[in-house]
């Protein structure tokens, strides 16, 4: 019974019809068109629609009239440029042949006489001055005298003299320096005032004491800073040292912190 349900409930062999009609346009469309459709194809192809030729045709006018257009500008605008070109070489030809005319009639006169110098402004100089040369032979000294030679002499040493004194009046510039001296003691226990007493007791020639103040060094031991002016050719910053540092039982060195030119 289940055998008669599964026959009644397949139709594959019913609708075989449309299997087959299904098979036969698949081979048909795998080969391609029947000539019978090809024929249609191709009538249809060789009649193009009547629409279709009457724009071509005005699309093909058109494009006619258009390049008719440009083609006649073009045409113009060579004939006025040919036309300008002709009047120019129109005007050269002119211009030459007055050239040639001017030249050949140059060429065949005659040359101009020369302008004769009278006409020309006369030119007025300025009238010479006379000079009256003498011809003395015996006035004439051509060697020279010794009187002269001896006076010219006595001028220029009457010169040189008169230089000299004035040099000599003229003061002499006196080269200057300015000295600032570090003298130290030997301890905190150095009387600073006699120090500077004994360093102020140097007294020479061309030096010139300043002011003085005292610098802590460190330890409460201070160090004598002294200002001095010296003159330069009489004074020299040995024979300071020298002089100062003699006083043994206060000085222990001294030093020279600055030194300027005034």
């Amino acid at each position: 019974m289940s055998g008669l349900q599964c026959l009644a409930t397949e139709n594959i062999w019913f609708d075989k019809q449309c299997y087959d009609d299904a098979e036969r346009r698949f081979y048909e469309g795998a080969s391609g068109p029947a000539p019978q459709q090809q024929q249609q194809v191709k009538a249809a192809q060789q009649q193009p629609p009547a629409k279709g030729r009457q724009h071509k045709r005005q699309h093909r006018n058109s494009s006619s009239h258009s390049g008719d257009q440009e083609l006649v500008s073009r045409m113009k605008s060579l004939e006025l440029e040919n036309q300008t070109l002709h009047k120019v070489v129109e005007d050269m030809r002119a211009a030459l042949q007055k050239l040639e005319t001017r030249v050949g009639v140059l060429e065949k006169s005659p040359a101009p006489a020369a302008v004769p110098c009278a006409k020309a402004a006369p030119v007025q100089s300025a009238p010479a001055k006379q000079v009256k040369v003498e011809n003395d032979d015996d006035d004439i000294d051509l060697f020279g005298s010794d009187e002269e030679d001896e006076e010219a002499e006595c001028l220029k040493q009457e010169r040189l003299e008169a230089y000299a004194a004035k040099k000599a009046k003229k003061p002499a510039v006196i080269a200057k320096s300015s000295i600032l001296l570090d003298v130290k003691p030997w301890d905190d226990e150095t009387d600073m005032a006699k120090l500077e007493e004994c360093v102020r007791s140097v007294q020479m020639d061309g030096l010139l004491w300043g002011a003085s103040k005292l610098v802590p060094v460190g330890y409460g031991i201070k160090k004598l800073q002294i200002n001095c002016v010296v003159e330069d050719d009489k004074v020299g910053t040995d024979i300071l040292e020298e002089e100062i540092t003699k006083f043994e039982d206060f000085v222990q060195s001294v030093d020279v912190a600055a030194f300027n030119k005034i």
